[in-house]
């Protein structure tokens, strides 16, 4: 299956944001990773507009163009009157530009959009419709073959206008490609399923190409082909299908039994759609973008003005320009709509009950409907868990109130002191380990300055000169606790937390140990002092005996001497 919507992972922040705009709740977020539901999804496009982080994008059909427009056959372009708003207000330059593409020729979608409305005459003048609701908007028919499948009866069986239009072309030119220029991304997909248009290319698309070979709207380019300044209001009248009651201006007389209103906005649409039953002698002009076509996810109005500059451009255009062909090919314009099966499965009341809570949610009042998941209601959200499009960790209240429980009771439940202080120093939160520490308790300590309890010298340094540290040993001077402090700043925010470990035990221990090591050193030290004086002695001692014994064996050498000499004068 064809995607025409899709996600750029890297740049999903997770905010839901998408989710919660989406009209008809189209997107699964499974895994922290969101993706558009093709067979829910009404394409209004509503989605690319609201992302903060241009996550989300339109798939490209540039190539796909340049392709045919490369190719043998003649191209043709069926132009959306809503280019006036995004472009400029003549045809002839904009046809002009085009055919520096690589276009064989360029036609008004308007030419499609006249039969269109002639339809909706014959319908309205048969007078079998209780109510006749306008097929022009691909997203609103989208919408009613999906979620509103009651409402077929009154949906009009007529072909959008660009359908109306390619069957026209390809009735002049057969051998030509037809594509489609507009600001829907909705009619991508509409284009497949009718199979006789082969390419739809977005303003923002055909922008691009504009871009790449130089040609700018607001200078040269429209002064390539002056306009026709002709005055032909009712051929013209077609010209304002993409603006607010453009349809119903398009008519050329009203039928008297039928009122005629536009809605525009899926919001809206929703609304009278699910009152359709209550009404009765409507004709119904529906458009999915808020201010029609001219506010399309895809056109480049916004930044000239916005979509009341869009509509007045339109306004003038329709009202001034060149008459419409008036030869159309006998055609047939027809169509069925038919209902789109919605696959997703419908939770028992037992299964919302479980899956609400999982959540915390057992009671009706504990039922916030806060919306922060992207759901109106916390059952719709659960209905959405049941068909796997979403997930309970998405309620952000109960994930908040679980994190915060969590670290509640990791926080007064550690065996060390934790407290943490704002940018004025004072205590905000603070565990009963380091209240003890401190000397305080939690109560009297909480909104107090730290400089009560310990020296606060440390922290203005974490705090103003972001010299943080880890595991410094201190004495806390009030209960002298001896603690290892380490101080961190709170990402983004001018907070501190500390935590303390107790290390007093430790230090008393290591304490004895020194006054030990320095009672056995001074022991040492006597015991070597005495020995050395016993040594000392007995060198003495040693060495007046060795001083007598010397002195007598000398005396018996001598005496043996005189003896041996007396021997040999005899």
């Amino acid at each position: 299956m064809r995607e025409y919507l899709n996600f750029k992972q890297a740049n999903c922040k997770n905010c839901y944001k998408c989710l919660r705009e989406c009209p008809v709740k189209a997107i699964t977020v499974i895994g922290d990773r969101a993706r558009i539901r093709d067979d829910l999804c009404v394409l209004c496009g509503h989605c690319t507009g609201v992302c903060s982080f241009n996550a989300k994008e339109v798939v490209n059909d540039v190539a796909a163009v340049k392709k045919l427009l490369a190719g043998k056959k003649p191209v043709i372009a069926s132009v959306a009157p809503a280019f006036a708003a995004s472009f400029a207000p003549d045809f002839g330059a904009f046809t002009v530009a085009l055919k520096r593409l690589g276009f064989a020729d360029a036609f008004e979608t308007a030419e499609g959009a006249r039969e269109v409305t002639a339809g909706y005459q014959k319908l309205l003048d048969g007078g079998k419709y209780k109510n006749l609701i306008a097929s022009a908007c691909p997203s609103i028919v989208r919408l009613i073959e999906i979620y509103y499948p009651d409402a077929l009866a009154c949906l009009a069986p007529v072909v959008s206008p660009m359908v109306a239009h390619a069957k026209i072309l390809r009735k002049r030119y057969p051998e030509s490609k037809i594509v489609f220029l507009g600001p829907c991304i909705a009619k991508k997909r509409e284009a497949d399923d009718c199979g006789i248009i082969d390419a739809v290319l977005t303003f923002e698309e055909l922008n691009a190409m504009f871009a790449e070979i130089g040609i700018d709207f607001s200078a040269s380019a429209q002064s390539e082909v002056a306009a026709t300044d002709v005055t032909t209001q009712e051929k013209n009248a077609a010209r304002y299908y993409p603006i607010n009651r453009g349809i119903i201006k398009s008519f050329p007389a009203f039928n008297e039994n039928y009122e005629y209103i536009s809605v525009d906005g899926l919001a809206r649409a929703k609304e009278v759609l699910g009152n359709l039953d209550t009404l009765s002698g409507m004709f119904i002009e529906m458009h999915a973008c808020e201010f029609s076509c001219i506010n399309g996810p895809c056109a480049l109005h916004k930044a000239r003005g916005g979509f009341i500059k869009a509509t007045e451009t339109v306004r003038a255009y329709a009202k001034k320009g060149n008459a419409l062909s008036s030869a159309v090919p006998e055609l047939d314009f027809a169509h069925t709509y038919k209902q789109i099966p919605d696959t997703r499965r419908v939770p028992s009341e037992e299964d919302i009950r479980k899956i609400l809570a999982a959540t915390g949610k057992t009671r009706p009042e504990d039922e916030l409907n806060c919306g922060a998941c992207g759901y109106n209601t916390c059952r719709e959200k659960a209905a959405a868990v049941f068909n796997g499009m979403a997930e309970i960790s998405m309620c952000v209240p109960y994930m908040r109130e679980r994190a915060e429980g969590l670290s509640y009771d990791i926080i007064q439940n550690s065996p060390n002191g934790i407290f943490a202080v704002d940018s004025d120093l004072a205590v905000l939160e603070i565990n009963e380990k380091a209240a003890q520490m401190l000397g305080t308790s939690k109560t009297t300590a909480k909104g107090e300055p730290l400089e009560k309890f310990c020296n606060p010298a440390d922290f203005y340094r974490a705090l103003y000169e972001n010299e943080f540290f880890t595991a410094r040993k201190v004495r806390l001077e009030k209960t002298g606790v001896w603690v290892e402090m380490t101080v961190r700043k709170v990402r983004n925010q001018s907070l501190l937390f500390c935590i303390m470990k107790d290390i007093t035990e430790d230090v008393d221990y290591t304490h004895r140990l020194n006054k030990i090591k320095e009672e056995t050193a001074q022991a040492a030290s006597e015991v070597v002092s005495k020995q050395m004086r016993v040594v000392q002695e007995i060198a003495s001692l040693l060495g007046e005996t060795t001083a007598e014994t010397k002195i007598a064996l000398l005396k018996l050498r001598d005496a043996i001497s005189v003896e041996s000499d007396q021997g040999k004068d005899g």
